[in-house]
């Protein structure tokens, strides 16, 4: 099937997985968004795009409420999901960094225990010996493409090419990233639109609003597509689907950011006669823990490969309900902008951001260019002067305290700070002590991580830079 899309201008788990199904291994889907802000996902609460090919696929199984990514941009959320490994560990840092020489991921994993490891679409991770992933053909690998045609064919040869031996698929999609160019936004009534509450609301951000929605149509146009061709290869009953949003949309408090809606990422698992449909979870869980439950679905111990994730195979399997006790993050803004280092932590109930630059202005270059008059962050400045609420929220995305406390299950957009409130001290003192353990564990050294000279250091210890630099 073509698509043809119109431009617009631990150990205990594998034992427990073994007895599960016992000598059949299942093959693993990954289907992945680009850039997709979870909340406006039908069975995440949006109401302004139906998405009922995800909405489906979540009543067909387990939906996570409380999965996050520990950076929320693409390089580092997609290295983190197939290494199992933090940021620190993989040396993947910044957006478009490299993953340290000798790191590993899913692709020789799942290798080892005998999985054909493919992927079609977009890739945005390096280097070719950390992430050797079969090329698939058939989705756009590029996320700025002006146009997205698909075809289903070259998954389906993947899936079917040898039947004897599992596979590993990732169908990544470069829906929803900018620059929003595909699908219909006039099926969107823009008066209508329901902003989150942390946006300004002017024209202009309807305008490109809708566009954004037209593009989540179209991704859950291709989950609908991909899971009626594994339906056709007659393996979708021994097979594992996750679907995942990846990080938040390219608008303010989401990607690039610490805030809730930036690190919060839809997830969904069906695996028929394994996961209970219809069921949901609110274990925390992170990309981290992905690989190491891929591992332990297929048989293997994952404790000997010294990831940092955690296999949650136990809640799968309805044996856990719960996992972690808090969730970690960061932002590192070189190369998007000037330095401006941020840590985060995430209770069951509250995040904590500490602003390690507080007296610096935060600013990212895919907002500040272009600033033609059309654009919805100029116009977010232009309405600074009549605009109450949009003054508020410019002030607040560029101007930041060292600390913000937020009782986020209650408050998912974080428009109330409990920093400075004497009534939720402990919480943050304890949140602080356990960020702390954590950037110590990870050997993190904090504000001078990011900087100019330590992403070109990243780079120059890339795999081939000595070999290309010698020519």
């Amino acid at each position: 099937m073509t698509r043809k899309i119109i431009a617009r201008g631990f150990l205990a788990g594998a034992v427990a997985c073994t007895a599960a199904f016992g000598a059949q291994k299942p093959n693993l889907l990954i289907i992945i968004a680009d850039d997709l802000t979870h909340t406006e996902i039908g069975c995440y609460g949006g109401q302004n795009v139906k998405t009922p090919n995800i909405d489906r696929l979540a009543t067909e199984g387990m939906r996570f409420t409380h999965a996050y990514v520990a950076m929320s941009m693409c390089t580092p959320s997609r290295t983190e999901l197939y290494t199992g490994l933090y940021p620190m560990s993989s040396g993947v840092l910044w957006n478009h960094s490299v993953a340290k020489p000798g790191t590993k991921s899913i692709c020789h994993y799942l290798g080892d225990q005998g999985y054909r490891v493919g992927l079609t679409g977009k890739t945005h991770i390096r280097p070719p010996k950390t992430f050797p992933f079969v090329k698939v053909p058939g989705f756009e690998p590029n996320c700025v493409a002006l146009t997205a045609d698909y075809t289903c064919d070259g998954i389906k040869d993947f899936m079917g090419s040898n039947p004897e031996q599992p596979f590993c698929l990732v169908v990544a999609s470069t829906h929803s990233h900018m620059p929003w160019t595909c699908g219909d936004p006039d099926q969107f009534d823009r008066a209508a639109i329901k902003l989150p509450p942390n946006f300004a609301d002017t024209p202009e951000m309807r305008v490109d609003f809708a566009k954004y929605l037209a593009e989540i149509a179209l991704f859950d146009q291709q989950v609908g597509d991909v899971l009626r061709t594994l339906e056709e290869t007659g393996q979708a009953d021994n097979t594992l689907v996750l679907l995942t949003s990846e990080q938040g949309a390219q608008f303010p408090f989401n990607k690039w950011t610490c805030w809730e809606q930036g690190m919060h990422t839809a997830m969904m698992v069906r695996w028929p006669g394994k996961v209970k449909p219809g069921t949901e979870t609110d274990a925390l869980v992170q990309y981290a823990d992905v690989a190491p439950t891929f591992i332990a679905a297929a048989g293997g111990d994952a404790s000997k490969y010294n990831l940092d994730g955690i296999g949650f195979l136990d809640v799968l399997l309805g044996q856990s309900q719960g996992h972690r006790k808090y969730v970690y993050g960061l932002h590192n803004n070189v190369p998007e902008g000037p330095p401006y280092p941020i840590r985060t932590i995430r209770s069951k109930d509250f995040r904590y951001i500490w602003n390690l630059t507080p007296d610096a202005e935060y600013s990212e270059k895919h907002m500040e260019h272009p600033v033609e008059d059309t654009h919805w962050w100029a116009s977010w400045k232009k309405a600074n002067d009549t605009d109450a609420h949009a003054l508020e929220m410019y002030n607040r995305y560029r101007h930041r305290p060292e600390e913000q406390l937020y009782k986020s299950n209650e408050d998912p957009y974080e428009m109330t700070d409990l920093a400075g409130n004497p009534e939720y001290a402990a919480v943050k003192t304890e949140l602080r002590a356990e960020l702390d353990k954590w950037m110590t564990q990870q050997g993190d050294p904090g504000a001078v991580l990011d900087s100019e000279e330590m992403q070109t250091a990243n780079l120059k210890n890339a795999p081939g830079a000595k070999q290309q630099k010698k020519k």
